[in-house]
């Protein structure tokens, strides 16, 4: 009997690339309001913004513009100009329509484990920013189920993988971010699988729990069915 009997797959950055399209918009943010703040003053209040508005807006682009544009309000006190915040609100539209770049050996991994596994894509974010990227990876057919969450948690994880497997100890979550991909499903009673992306965002970072039995690193998602193979046969 395998010891892992359902798998959760994250899908920004871990499936697909995205953290790149928010640092290009930042660059971008930081020329329009070089004339009021230094790029690292700007992109530190910008960190500032997105942290207390997450309890309002929720992870995703749409709340990145719109801490975007309550930081530039507050750098420029209250006089940036109506054609940079028109910029802002069109690099937003731009983000939700760039196109889906798939990240080496996501779909071999799934295509490998979903014949003996039930594969969850959990993932947070805008519903129809995520319901869209997931229709254009071409990947969706291949999960038993889809959960976008507004956050993702102990409590969350351990509701998902009981609902949808056997509960969080026969589940492993393999994703990129260290909070809420590993810690996040090892503390539910899960395994939590780190697969670096090169690219964090400052809120994601968490400790590595590298000493914990249920804790696991690879270098990309072509080493995942190998490595639940090991779990599964230990």
């Amino acid at each position: 009997m395998r010891r892992i009997t359902t798998i959760g797959f994250d899908a920004d950055d871990t499936l697909w690339h995205n953290e790149r399209f928010f640092r290009i918009t930042q660059a971008q943010f930081a020329a329009l309001l070089a004339d009021y703040t230094d790029e690292e003053t700007l992109l530190a209040r910008l960190l500032e913004a997105e942290k207390r508005n997450l309890g309002q807006y929720g992870f995703g682009i749409k709340g990145f513009v719109l801490s975007m544009i309550e930081t530039a309000i507050e750098v420029t006190e209250e006089r940036v100009p109506a054609s940079v915040i028109a910029q802002l609100l069109a690099a937003g539209q731009e983000m939700l329509h760039h196109p889906i770049e798939l990240l080496p050996h996501a779909e071999a991994a799934i295509s490998a484990l979903a014949p003996s596994h039930r594969l969850v894509l959990i993932t947070k974010g805008d519903l129809l920013d995520q319901e869209r990227k997931l229709a254009q990876s071409g990947l969706g057919e291949m999960f038993d189920a889809v959960e976008i969450v507004s956050n993702k948690t102990p409590p969350v994880y351990a509701e998902i993988f009981a609902r949808h497997g056997d509960g969080p100890e026969a589940a492993l979550m393999v994703g990129n971010s260290m909070r809420s991909d590993v810690v996040a499903p090892i503390l539910a009673g899960g395994w939590g699988v780190h697969v670096p992306h090169g690219l964090e965002w400052e809120i994601e970072w968490a400790e590595v729990p590298d000493t914990h039995p249920r804790f696991r690193a690879i270098a990309h998602l072509g080493l995942l069915p190998e490595l639940v193979g090991w779990i599964d046969d230990s």
